[in-house]
């Protein structure tokens, strides 16, 4: 026999509603079922059942003819793309939101402190995706004290347990590395909180680029692949900004703050060389260049090998190595986005974004000055970066 799951039952304003329905009449079993299953929640005719005869729920009363008026009217109030209810699963959209805003903001042009803005509104994402779990689950998140009291904040409202408590909770769902790396996150997030840091993206892109991986496979895994981000967005943060000679030139300029030092060296000196590696604490990729002088440092979230260096013979699996480039004219990326249902982006919208990006300048590589006088070419990350641009303000140009 399937494991009835605990978290498929009514809310209480959801009852309020049902039994306003019960009095008025004209709903059949099904009728009210159909208002509350969701993709996230099955529903038992039982459960209609007990309210109406009063075997549960006895002491609830109705909603108001009101109420019950403006559900109906708003219904079906759920999230276009995923289906999700905007009500029954608030906090699965607000986990999926929070962290697509916090990877439009670090691919985001014009912004100086992107590390710390990902990483606080990540914790973010995460502490609601694992109280919506917990909810799914019918497991009780909140605070309480020995004698079983719910703890209670200033103005009366339940005190929900935060996400260094959510993952040493006795039923976290999360894997070992995952939680590595979110207790990674929520060390360095204590430590910029309310202090200045100075640019820390160079590292730790690596436990960033793990992290959003990480929650996309989560969210999948825990409620469904239809949840996952790759539909709403490219989830690959855009750290290459400078040429591997300038960023080791910008890190030896720019040395961490002591405090930053100080934890990072704390907590990877508690992890096995095993955990260290783990792509779920930090997610590497090794590129090959066609051309190259030195190898980047080992926390980038991409490392740089020669191609005949003993290091990259070493990798066992090259993911991208560099070759000839597919090259596209500004009008050949204006057309290729109008294929893919952009059609309002038009030349003037991409001479827009790619001077807001600086995407002429040499070392960041998206194109180079073509073989007739006054041309530019542009390269397929290129191409990539607009397509991520018009997902992000897809109503704008559709």
């Amino acid at each position: 026999m399937a494991k009835r799951n605990r978290g498929h039952t009514l809310e209480r304003w959801e009852v309020a509603i049902i039994k306003a329905m019960l009095a008025k009449g004209g709903y059949t079993d099904q009728d009210i079922l159909a208002y509350f299953t969701r993709p996230t929640r099955s529903l038992n005719h039982r459960l209609i059942a007990e309210v109406r005869n009063e075997v549960k729920h006895k002491a609830l009363n109705p909603a108001t003819p009101e109420a019950l008026d403006e559900f109906v009217a708003s219904w079906p109030d759920h999230d276009s793309q995923t289906g999700l209810s905007l009500r029954g699963d608030e906090l699965l959209l607000k986990a999926r939101e929070a962290m697509i805003a916090a990877v439009q903001m670090f691919n985001g042009a014009g912004l100086n402190f992107r590390a710390e803005l990902f990483i606080v509104t990540t914790i973010i994402a995460w502490t609601y995706l694992m109280h919506a779990w917990f909810k799914h689950e019918g497991i009780d998140y909140r605070y309480k004290d020995k004698a079983g009291a719910t703890h209670k904040t200033k103005q009366g409202a339940d005190k929900y347990l935060e996400l260094s408590a959510c993952l040493k909770h006795a039923k976290c769902p999360l894997d070992k590395a995952i939680i590595r790396n979110l207790e990674f996150l929520v060390e360095l997030r204590h430590e910029i909180e309310h202090r200045s840091t100075n640019r820390i993206d160079d590292a730790v892109s690596a436990k960033l680029q793990a992290c959003c991986i990480n929650f996309s496979e989560t969210i999948k895994k825990l409620f469904g692949a239809q949840f996952g981000l790759e539909r709403r967005l490219p989830i690959a943060l855009q750290f290459v900004t400078f040429s591997a000679d300038q960023r080791l030139i910008l890190k030896k300029a720019s040395d961490l703050p002591p405090n930053i030092q100080s934890m990072m060296d704390a907590f990877h000196h508690g992890l096995s060389d095993e955990e260290q590696a783990d792509q779920r604490f930090a997610y590497r990729v090794a590129f090959v260049p066609k051309i190259g002088k030195r190898a980047s440092a080992s926390d980038l979230a991409v490392e740089f090998f020669k191609e005949d260096s003993e290091e990259a013979k070493a990798v066992a699996q090259v993911l991208l190595k560099e070759v000839d480039k597919k090259r596209y004219t500004a009008t050949g990326i204006v057309n290729l986005m109008k294929a893919e249902g952009y059609k309002k982006f038009n030349l003037a919208r991409h001479a827009e974004l790619w001077r807001a990006l600086g995407a002429k300048d040499p070392a960041k590589g998206f194109g180079k000055v073509g073989m007739y006088e006054g041309t530019w070419e542009w390269f397929e990350p290129w191409a990539d970066r607009v397509r991520a641009h018009c997902q992000e303000h897809a109503a704008r140009y559709q």
